[in-house]
């Protein structure tokens, strides 16, 4: 009797506590589910206001100038090459790509761990669980009365640990597919960085042209437009013909128009060199001129050893080498998932429930399945898989025939681009000339302002080709190095300080013209443009071995630098192949070593245009016309393309 009271008034107490629940409880959500319904009510399109745009695009600028140390005077090739490199946008974007592709292979890591899951909840009745009971022998209802099972409300909790064989196998080959994509991003990364340093050239260059020849051009414009106001009072006064005066506005109108055309083309590198180093764009760069020469070690390179390294370095390449091994863990996961599941379970459970006997238990299972229908549906799984992986082997070996295309159309315009440059480089040496026998004239009054614009245009427009073909040059040598999988050994650009990679660029320059001392070389500011190295960067230290490895065996003993090889000048006669002229000893003493490496006779001859020292190299002299052109042909199949000529 005792036990029974006892039981009857926690029952009452119970159900005495629970009788106020429902109502409080039935007022809690109609109050919430009106608050929701007027939360969604209210939700309209609200586009952004002027003053909201104008404060993000303040808060955006200062973002992208942060931590970028300002430019205190003229910054040179590596200094800009450094800076983009550290500072521009998009690869700060694509450094970012990177790091979230190896974030996610870490996370991917913790996908295979057992899951541990944590739960609390809360449950209420309106009514107690009341249950009846059948006699299980006469299988007649039982006479004692229903009985309570549980309260109305009450709070459960749990503590689970549980381990899916199937899931760690997926999330296994998942973390593996990761670890592909964080390398695939890597790849992309160095793309980017190959497209920056190319693009860095190229602006670097237009800005030293544009820095050169903004005063000239300038004035070379005032001075036409007095040429052009003097013809036109001769025209009004009629000191010459009509027709006369006309032909010479004629003339002085197009030399002015192909100035402002020079003059709007100059004006904007600038702006695209601050642009892809991050830098103010109100800012008027200065830049300092480097004295180094066109790097020849890619032309010596044989297009076999160009073919090795460009597939074992060809960031594109490397690229569909890993998209193959994605592919490949895809279809591992496809298999995976037709074989039995085995799933493993451990919980620790409460329950405040007062009808519970034991309200803390502890609760371990096992469970092994298996979908059946997964059977019929394998085999074209396993197609679809194996289809995948075909898909991404034909697009590495299109992309490895690419590739290899690529080489070889980078390297005929890295030497179509020179020889343009030489030829460039001559007609403006000739035009300079012209221009200082004109300006002689002048002096002596025995020329017209139409000859002194006419060839202070043609010499201003030269020197501006000169600039561009060099510009064109350097940016097809860089990408061939980008093709060929060609970057700097430099680590970390967010860890080193702009001076220190500024350091390890001028490094890297210097190893890949092959001598430490041209890291330290002079700058300019000013006099004639000259001739920086092709390779702004040095390749990696793979790739580095392996250019080493195959350079051409008669360049392996070099002869003292600065110091050309003595090849006198022949007596007149003949035929001979014209190889260039060159601002460096050492370019003519390697030409020439070359030529005598094809048993050939060759001989240089030295020269001062502007006050500029030059070398040119001539192969012969030959007989015959038809024996300088086979010479010819034969320097040419060793990239040696010249003129034949008369002596």
């Amino acid at each position: 009797m005792y036990v029974r009271s006892n039981r009857s008034s926690r029952a009452n107490r119970v159900g005495a506590r629970s009788a106020d629940r429902p109502a409080a409880i039935l007022k809690l959500t109609v109050l919430a589910g009106a608050l929701v319904l007027a939360a969604c009510s209210s939700i309209e399109p609200k586009p952004l206001s002027l003053a909201e745009i104008k404060g993000q695009a303040q808060i955006d600028r200062a973002v992208a100038q942060r931590e970028v140390q300002p430019i205190n005077g003229p910054i040179t090739l590596e200094e800009a090459i450094a800076r983009a490199l550290k500072y521009n946008l998009d690869r700060r974007s694509k450094m970012m790509e990177e790091a979230i592709a190896f974030n996610q292979l870490d996370l991917s890591r913790y996908d295979m761990l057992p899951k541990l899951v944590a739960s609390a909840g809360y449950q209420q009745n309106s009514e107690f669980a009341t249950r009846k009971a059948t006699d299980a022998v006469t299988g007649e209802p039982s006479l004692a009365h229903p009985f309570i099972s549980s309260e109305k409300d009450h709070t459960a909790s749990e503590l689970g640990l549980t381990w899916n064989l199937l899931d760690f196998g997926l999330s296994y080959y998942g973390a593996k597919q990761n670890a592909e994509r964080a390398l695939i991003a890597v790849e992309r990364r160095r793309k980017a960085m190959h497209t920056l340093i190319q693009d860095v050239r190229t602006a670097f260059w237009r800005a030293t042209s544009a820095q050169k020849l903004r005063n000239e051009v300038k004035l070379a414009i005032v001075g036409a437009e007095e040429a052009l106001n003097d013809a036109r009072k001769a025209e009004e006064e009629r000191v010459r013909s009509p027709l006369d005066a006309l032909r010479y506005q004629r003339q002085v109108l197009e030399s002015l128009r192909l100035l402002e055309t020079i003059e709007q083309e100059l004006s904007t590198a600038s702006v695209e060199l601050a642009t892809l180093i991050n830098a103010p764009l109100a800012v008027k760069l200065q830049v300092i001129e480097p004295s180094e020469t066109l790097n020849r070690q890619l032309l010596d390179m044989p297009i076999e050893a160009m073919e090795e390294v460009a597939i074992a370095h060809n960031a594109d390449l490397r690229e569909q080498f890993y998209n193959t091994r994605l592919a490949t863990e895809e279809t591992r996961k496809t298999i995976l998932r037709l074989f039995p599941n085995l799933n493993l379970s451990f919980s620790v459970k409460h329950d405040d429930d007062v009808y519970l006997v034991h309200q803390t238990w502890n609760e371990a299972g096992a469970r092994l399945s298996f979908g059946l229908l997964n059977l019929l549906s394998a085999p074209m799984q396993i197609r679809l898989a194996d289809a995948g992986v075909a898909l991404a082997d034909q697009r590495r070996v299109a992309t490895q025939m690419a590739v290899l295309a690529q080489v070889h159309i980078a390297r005929l315009q890295y030497v179509s681009a020179f020889q343009q440059y030489q030829r460039s480089d001559a007609i403006w040496a000739v035009d300079d000339r012209i221009n200082r026998h004109m300006a002689n004239r002048e002096q002596a009054q025995t020329q017209s302002k139409l000859d002194k614009v006419a060839n202070n245009t043609a010499a201003i427009l030269s020197q501006l080709r000169r600039y561009q073909s060099l510009a064109q040059a350097h940016a097809a040598a860089s990408k061939l190095q980008a093709t060929l999988g060609m970057e700097p050994d430099i680590g970390g650009v967010q860890d080193l300080t702009l001076q220190d990679l500024q350091m390890s660029i001028r490094t890297a320059m210097a190893r890949w013209e092959g001598d430490a001392g041209t890291a330290e070389s002079s700058q300019k500011t000013t006099g004639t443009p000259s001739v920086t190295p092709a390779a702004p960067v040095s390749v990696s230290q793979p790739a580095e071995r392996e250019l080493s490895q195959a350079a051409p065996a008669a360049e392996a003993k070099p002869e003292a630098k600065g110091k050309p090889v003595p090849t006198p000048r022949p007596a007149a006669g003949g035929w001979i192949v014209r190889l260039g002229s060159f601002r460096q000893p050492d370019s003519a003493s390697l030409v020439v070593r070359r030529v005598r490496a094809l048993a050939l006779p060759v001989f240089t001859s030295e020269f001062s245009p502007g006050g500029t020292h030059r070398t040119q190299v001539r192969a012969g002299p030959f007989p015959t016309r038809e024996a300088a052109e086979a010479a010819g042909t034969k320097l040419a199949g060793r990239n040696l393309a010249g003129t034949v000529t008369p002596l």
